[in-house]
């Protein structure tokens, strides 16, 4: 290529026009949203609007972190380096390992947060979003996926232990695992609940086992390093697996795959434990790779249908649930429950546990820390995006008939309708029923969780597109087949990081349980995590009152805390490390974060509303109780009994995990004055230099004219 590439003045004015587009377009697009008062908006423009922000971000801000802050540096050896074993250290191409990451991170949180979100309207959620996970996501992922790089790949909870001393690091390990936990059996619970009694969507998921088991042999024994002609067939098979669902659902081997959600409980449980004691390569990085072509490829479908079709946003801008904090889909004001609903895609601790999991010990060269850490999150926000544009094409009435809960609409589309025209929209009875007829399904009112409302949004979409109304049904059942895909690839993937979590946590008291390698402590670790999420698992399965259904509503601030408890190790890791002046990078996120979470956990504690506040709806449902009434939700005074236990429970659990938080927040801002006051005493905690022997991807960056190709290690970017 020597001599026939333009030359560097040439080079860079053109970059400099190009980038310029993006940036003007970007901000045309966000000068219509913010403009309009009351005209119909095309989604078109939030979706550039989105888009040119993460493009100008990606190139310029995360450079800006990858070569200013973090210095990433491609001479020296990555843990997969130095520690292949072939089990959970190997070093992994970086397109695979960006599916893996991919699929890993983004779950049930950026599909129905947005939507959820939506009854405060579709700008503060498109905000949060974009400058979210712009300026705090996807640096917790990169800055968190470097750190733990730089010390062997260990995990958040240990990186912790070793900085923050003692305490502050048992207070991070106890908080962190906790969380987790719970975070996993929250996603879990959401598997089975779109699984369940849906033969097209079991066969499906269930085939991309087997192929993603084909593509492992394939790419390391058969035919080794052919990642695009894997890629091909791999793609190829999980097509013919969606189609085949479709066919299944439709004859007589349907029974078969018709599984109840306690059948579905003992599955994920089992494939959980397998996936985190096979060696990487051959189950886990395979399927999540796999999975990304399915999750990615169907949202580009998507955005390629609001470009087509340019829907109109029927939401309104903001609504009046923003400033009221009456809503009916979750109760609270806009600050802080609006970034508690929208977690992942914007911010979210639980891919800080990945960041610190998996993908540290499977990364090549330190510069695709970019490309996986930080792209990665942009690629999860424009799933987001497209979630909400999915929620806001809604018609409004439509959008409360299916998210309010069943003890506001009542049992029918007469009540239900009425009680939407209460909230100040307007649909029919017979709206109601047509829309329930066109996706097959027998009624469409009080489906919440968000899910449903997603598949209804993205069926409407498809289905303007290719087929009209006639294809709607076929589109909606293929959305909840997507989602369900979409959310388990973290099960199983945070299962084999809560492995090495507990293995790094038993090292402490005894030092084989810590070796990642060593069998034994591998398959114990992940038994007792399977353990933990499959009980709470099984008890929300068979009591809609009880296990993790308990827990649920800790789930967005514990996510936001276990954010929290990131943000501060790597701030304070930054600090020790000798980057003092840029430690704002994660100090800023993690100042707003903690301003949110801690907002949001005090009036769970002490709002004396009981649809917000946990010990005021236990005193309400006491009161009901001494009273002889039932309300909803419960159904018996039984179920009024559980639901005053779970209102203490978790109040009790949100004052324990801030308490958590404060003290790792504390020990950290001690550690922090130490080393600015003493930095010749601060002994680094990285893993030495060892020299790289793997050679970098070439650069992206063309040569002059007449110079060749560029010397050096790639940045792989």
């Amino acid at each position: 290529m020597s001599g026939t590439l333009a030359p560097p003045s040439r080079l860079r004015w053109k970059s400099v026009f190009i980038w310029s587009l993006v940036a003007l377009a970007g901000a045309v697009s966000w000068g219509v949203l913010a403009l309009s008062r009351g005209e119909e908006v095309s989604a078109v423009w939030l979706l550039a609007a989105a888009l040119g922000s993460f493009a100008i971000a990606y190139r310029f801000y995360a450079r800006f972190i990858a070569r200013k802050v973090l210095r990433l540096d491609d001479t020296r050896a990555t843990p997969a380096e130095r520690l292949d074993d072939g089990v959970d250290f190997q070093p992994t191409d970086r397109r695979v390992l960006l599916g893996h990451h991919f699929a890993a991170i983004a779950g049930a949180g950026p599909l129905v947060g947005p939507v959820l979100a939506m009854q405060m309207g579709y700008l503060p959620g498109t905000l949060w979003i974009v400058a979210g996970v712009i300026f705090a996501g996807a640096v917790q992922d990169m800055v968190v996926l470097f750190l733990s790089m730089r010390r062997d790949g260990k995990s958040l909870g240990q990186m912790a232990r070793e900085q923050l001393g003692r305490v502050g690091g048992t207070a991070a390990l106890l908080a962190v695992f906790s969380i987790m936990i719970i975070l996993l059996a929250v996603l879990a619970l959401v598997v089975v609940g779109a699984l369940a009694e849906s033969p097209w969507g079991t066969f499906s998921v269930a085939m991309t086992i087997p192929i993603a088991l084909f593509m492992g042999l394939y790419l390391h024994v058969l035919r080794p390093g052919r990642v695009l002609e894997t890629s091909v067939i791999g793609v190829a098979l999980l097509l013919l697996a969606i189609v085949g669902g479709g066919w299944i659902e439709h004859s007589s081997l349907a029974e078969v795959f018709t599984l109840s959600p306690t059948t579905l409980v003992f599955c994920l449980v089992g494939y959980g434990f397998v996936a985190s004691v096979l060696p990487v390569w051959m189950l886990l990085a395979p399927r999540d790779y796999l999975s990304t072509f399915m999750k990615i490829g169907t949202i580009v479908l998507l955005a390629a249908g609001v470009v087509i079709a340019a829907p109109r946003l029927q939401a309104d801008a903001v609504t009046e649930f923003a400033s009221s904090g009456a809503g009916p889909v979750f109760a609270g004001s806009l600050f802080p429950f609006l970034f508690i609903t929208i977690a992942c895609g914007a911010l979210s601790g639980f891919h800080a546990l990945v960041s610190s999991g998996t993908t540290p010990k499977l990364i090549q060269k330190e510069s695709q820390v970019r490309m996986i850490g930080y792209g990665a999150m942009l690629m999860e926000a424009f799933v987001a995006v497209m979630a909400l544009i999915a929620a806001a094409v809604l018609d409004p009435g439509l959008y409360y008939a299916m998210n309010a809960p069943a003890g506001l609409l009542g049992p029918t589309v007469e009540s239900a309708a009425q009680a939407v025209s209460g909230l100040g929209f307007t649909i029919s009875p017979e709206e109601l029923a047509a829309a329930a007829k066109s996706v097959e399904e027998s009624s469409l009112v009080a489906r919440t969780g968000g899910a449903p409302t997603l598949a209804v949004g993205m069926a409407q979409i498809f289905s303007e597109v290719v087929g009209g109304e006639g294809m709607k049904a076929f589109w909606y059942h293929f959305a909840i087949m997507f989602e369900a895909l979409f959310i388990l690839t973290t099960v199983d993937a945070g299962t084999r990081v809560g492995r090495f979590m507990l293995q790094d946590m038993l090292g402490n008291v005894w030092k084989p349980m810590g070796r990642v390698n060593w069998k034994p402590g591998a398959w114990l670790a992940s038994a007792a995590v399977v353990a933990g999420w499959g009980y709470f698992l099984y008890a929300g399965a068979t009591d809609p009152l009880g296990g993790i259904n308990q827990l649920f509503p800790l789930f967005g601030i514990a996510n936001q805390l276990l954010a929290a408890v990131a943000l501060t190790v790597a701030t304070t890791l930054l600090v020790t490390s000798g980057r003092l002046r840029w430690a704002w990078v994660t100090g800023v996120p993690l100042a707003w974060i903690v301003t949110v979470t801690f907002t949001a956990s005090w009036q769970k504690v002490f709002s004396d509303d009981p649809r917000v506040g946990f010990f005021a709806q236990r005193e309400r449902f006491a009161d009901a109780i001494d009273a002889g009434e039932v309300l909803r939700p419960a159904t018996s005074m039984d179920d009024m009994h559980t639901v005053v236990t779970n209102s203490t429970v978790d109040g009790v659990l949100i004052v324990l995990f801030v308490l958590l938080v404060l003290t790792v927040i504390g020990n950290a801002g001690v550690v922090c004055f130490r080393a600015v006051r003493r930095p010749e005493r601060v002994v680094s905690t990285e893993t030495p230099h060892v020299p790289s022997a793997i050679v970098a991807p070439p650069r992206r960056e063309k040569t002059p004219a007449g110079t060749g190709p560029a010397a050096g290690p790639g940045n792989g970017s």
